[in-house]
This record gives C-alpha cells, sequence and structure tokens, in this order.
C-alpha cells in the first residue's frame, strides 16, 4: 500500500510541476497575469514582468515534473529519494524567498499562497519518509 501511495503521490506532484511548467515555459506573459487561475493572480503580484526569468521557471517546474514522472514509473529507491530531494531544494528555497516577500499579495491570496507553497515542501517530505520506511 504505501509504494502505491508513493507512486501515486509522485505521479500527482509530476503532474502539477508539468501543469504549471509548460504553460510558463511556452506562453509565459499568460502565465505571469494568470496563475493560479480562477481569477487569482499570484505571480503578477511581483512585478515587473520578465519573459526570462518566467520561461526559467517554466523549465525548471518542467524537468521537475518530468523526473517525478520518472521516478513513479522506475520506482527505485535511490532515484525517489535523489527526485524527492531535488524537488525539496527547489520548494523549501521558494517557499523562504515568499515567505520573506509577499509583492502586493495580501489576505487570503497570501495565505492561500504561502499555505501552497508550504504544501510543495511538506508533501515530497512525507513521500520521502514514507518511501524511506517502506525499504528499511
Amino acid at each position: 500500500m504505501t509504494t502505491l501511495l508513493v507512486r501515486g503521490g509522485l505521479v500527482l506532484l509530476g503532474v502539477l510541476h508539468l501543469s504549471w511548467g509548460v504553460p510558463a515555459t511556452l506562453a509565459p506573459r499568460w502565465f505571469f497575469d494568470t496563475f493560479p487561475g480562477l481569477g487569482h493572480a499570484w505571480t503578477a503580484a511581483y512585478p515587473p514582468y520578465n519573459a526570462h526569468l518566467v520561461t526559467d521557471l517554466g523549465a525548471t517546474f518542467t524537468t521537475l515534473g518530468v523526473l517525478l514522472l520518472l521516478a513513479a514509473w522506475l520506482a527505485d529507491r535511490k532515484v525517489t529519494a535523489v527526485v524527492l530531494c531535488g524537488v525539496l531544494v527547489f520548494s523549501s528555497l521558494h517557499l523562504a524567498f515568499h515567505l520573506r516577500d509577499h509583492g502586493s499579495l495580501a489576505g487570503a491570496d497570501l495565505v492561500a499562497s504561502l499555505a501552497a507553497l508550504m504544501m510543495g515542501v511538506v508533501v515530497p517530505a512525507t513521500l520521502l519518509v514514507l518511501d524511506r520506511r517502506k525499504r528499511a
């Protein structure tokens, strides 16, 4: 059951990262103006727009998404650990920045964005612990 949970978590994280990365890479201005969607614009709260930086962010998310899906497919302990550690480093640094700098976000949007970023640390950390325990 733990193996299924870890693999499912890897797939979920992989799909999420790809759903952010591909649009940011292919349509950086649209991504900047609309992320995360549903009438919210968290990325636009950190102006000015820079196509290069948004495209680089998209490439990072896309790369992490591909690596997460490969880890799920391969189901190898070492690959899973390396990929999840990489995601944790990125997500922790990303969260640290946003804890210091809120841009123009306030209220519910600020709380929701920080909560989402915290989940970006908690979920891969939990999957890493679960994967280590099941194989120990």
